[in-house]
C-alpha cells in the first residue's frame, strides 16, 4: 500500500504543473499572412540597403538589443553592436559587400509574435569572388515591429 501511495503525490504534482503550463496560440491565416509579408519586407529593406554599401541600414532589421545572437562561422556573438562591428569588419566597403540575394525563402510563423526564416544568401562578388550559404532566422514581433533576433548563418 505504501508503495501505492509514494507515487501519488508525485503525479499530482506533475499533472498540476502540465495542467497551468501557458497555452500557445496558433496564428490565424491573416496573422499569418500579414506576418510572413512584413517579414518579407523587412528582408527586401536589408537587401536594399545591403546592395547600396549602408551595413547599418542593413543593420536595421535587427533587435537592437544586447540579447541579439548572430552565429556564424567565427561562433556567436551577442548585441547588436558587436555584430554590426563585426560586419563593418568583414565587409569594410561596397567592393567587399558586394550584391546580396536571398532566395529559397520559407518564413514560418510560429505564433502570432514569432517566426522563423530558412533561406539561401548570395554574395556577388566580382573582384573578390563570390560567397553563398544558408540560414536561419528568428524573428520576433516587438513594439509592432518584426526583427530577427537570432541568426545563424553559414
Amino acid at each position: 500500500m505504501k508503495r501505492l501511495l509514494l507515487p501519488l503525490p508525485a503525479l499530482a504534482l506533475v499533472t498540476g504543473c502540465a495542467t497551468t503550463a501557458p497555452q500557445t496560440t496558433a496564428p490565424t491565416a491573416a496573422q499569418t499572412g500579414a506576418a510572413r509579408q512584413a517579414i518579407l519586407q523587412v528582408l527586401t529593406t536589408q537587401t536594399a540597403a545591403w546592395n547600396r554599401g549602408d551595413v547599418a541600414g542593413f543593420m536595421q532589421g535587427y533587435w537592437q538589443n544586447d540579447s541579439l545572437v548572430f552565429i556564424g562561422k567565427s561562433g556567436l556573438t551577442y548585441g547588436w553592436q558587436r555584430t554590426l562591428d563585426n560586419y563593418r569588419r568583414s565587409y569594410p566597403d561596397a567592393a567587399a559587400m558586394g550584391q546580396l540575394d536571398f532566395s529559397n525563402l520559407r518564413i514560418q510563423p510560429l505564433s502570432p509574435e514569432a517566426a522563423q526564416v530558412i533561406g539561401r544568401w548570395h554574395l556577388a562578388r566580382p573582384a573578390a569572388g563570390d560567397l553563398q550559404g544558408h540560414f536561419l532566422l528568428v524573428f520576433r514581433r516587438i513594439n509592432g515591429q518584426w526583427v530577427v533576433v537570432a541568426d545563424h548563418s553559414s
